[in-house]
């Protein structure tokens, strides 16, 4: 079965980080591990200028979307993706994450993880696979093991 990489928008400042969500992916090609790349099907947070670091006031993005330069559009909306078709899963990091995947970045550590992340999350816990956020990201495994979902 696939490995499953979870991405969060494209760019380190409102998405996944470009470096190693592609690093990611290389080293499971060379490993010749099959992949499924998914992303949420929802606005991001905010779009970032990645040039000044500025947020585009009025500008709006979708995280699938955005998320699939990463991939060449290689991917498929996480609500579709149920947790006995993978073997693992991954999410590399970026802001995206604190920003996209859940509300971190505005709510802290009261933040409520996206629906769809939490589903497939939870799911990948009670199979016990593997998962794994390559950095330090806020979307962590006990996070995500222990959502509140939104009401």
């Amino acid at each position: 079965m696939p490995i499953g990489v979870l991405l969060s928008g494209c760019g380190v400042y409102d998405g996944a980080e470009a470096y190693e969500t592609v690093i990611t992916l290389l080293a499971l090609d060379r490993a010749g591990v099959e992949v499924r790349i998914m992303a949420p099907d929802v606005p991001q947070m905010h779009v970032v200028n990645h040039l000044t670091g500025q947020v585009l006031e009025g500008e709006t993005r979708n995280v699938l979307v955005e998320a699939a330069r990463l991939c060449r559009g290689e991917i498929e909306d996480v609500a579709g993706v149920f947790a006995a078709e993978l073997d693992g899963l991954i999410i590399p990091g970026g802001f995206g994450a604190a920003k996209n995947l859940c509300d971190f970045a505005s709510a802290g550590a009261e933040c409520t993880v996206q629906p769809e992340v939490a589903r497939l999350g939870r799911l990948q816990w009670r199979r016990l696979a593997p998962s794994a956020c390559p950095t330090r990201s806020t979307v962590s495994n006990s996070r995500i093991r222990n959502a509140r979902l939104p009401t």
